[in-house]
């Protein structure tokens, strides 16, 4: 593969080729690449989801069947993580590259601001949806956001999913940002994909936090080599412990015995 460009697809199709890592299909992507193929999908008023995939969330899907699937037949599994960009260039795509939430979140709004497309934040903590539209329409002027909203934690009943439903339907926003953690916010966005007219419905993980200021991101350079996990680490041991020290050597092991392939 020498180049990726955002190929015409159609809802369930694969024309962005996909990489076997443990069984996730996840797509051989870049920022450019993804940014374009929203860009096609909101031109063709096509709806698809999208799961912004690390390490973790991997480890989590591969778990469970049901996430799998939603992983394995979305529009797009983007490599948040240098793990899984590694795992793809092993396959042969020398093009793939990191996705990272916070980054596409980020790209996109100000593409969005150029080309007239509206947003909806959906998640977050109390207060956090309405500090990302504030902070992004003074950096964006012209961007459009339709609709902010935050959830409760629990489960809500039958009603109020229904009125999420229309509240959201009713905004028509083209993209709904959804940041309620992985793995909610994939099963969220597949029971309510064919329930919303949205064309892109996109699980962002932390991406609202950092944004506005409640995390801090790794410096660049720890990035791009694929050690901000050992920084997330220091900033919060208690939480982020098991998911490394555990997670880690699982997915080494688990690439070692299961060389990622081409899907």
């Amino acid at each position: 593969m020498t180049d990726l460009q955002a190929e015409p697809t159609t809802p369930g199709s694969t024309a962005t080729e996909r990489v076997d890592v443990l069984g996730i299909h996840v797509s051989v992507t870049n920022l450019d690449h993804t940014v374009g193929t929203f860009a096609g999908w909101i031109e063709r008023g096509e709806r698809h989801l999208v799961c912004v995939t690390d390490m973790n969330a991997l480890l989590h899907a591969r778990a469970d069947e049901r996430l799998t699937e939603v992983y394995n037949t979305s529009g797009l599994t983007v490599p948040d993580g240098m793990p899984l960009v590694w795992a793809g260039k092993k396959a042969g795509f020398e093009q793939m590259d990191r996705v990272a939430g916070p980054d596409l979140l980020e790209r996109v709004l100000a593409e969005a601001a150029e080309r007239g497309w509206t947003q909806y934040f959906y998640g977050g903590a109390d207060g956090v949806a309405e500090e990302l539209r504030e902070r992004f329409q003074e950096r964006h002027p012209a961007l459009k956001v339709v609709g902010v909203e935050c959830p409760p934690y629990r489960a809500l009943t039958e009603a109020e999913d229904a009125e999420t439903v229309a509240r959201l339907n009713e905004a028509r926003p083209d993209i709904v940002w959804v940041g309620l953690g992985a793995p909610k916010q994939e099963r969220w966005m597949a029971d309510h994909r064919d329930r919303l007219n949205a064309t892109v419905l996109i699980g962002v993980g932390a991406a609202f936090d950092f944004h506005t200021g409640r995390l801090d991101r790794a410096p660049r350079w720890m990035q791009r080599a694929g050690l901000e996990w050992s920084y997330r680490l220091y900033k919060e041991p208690r939480r982020l412990w098991k998911r490394y020290v555990l997670g880690i050597p699982r997915f080494l092991l688990g690439v070692l015995r299961h060389p990622p392939r081409p899907v």
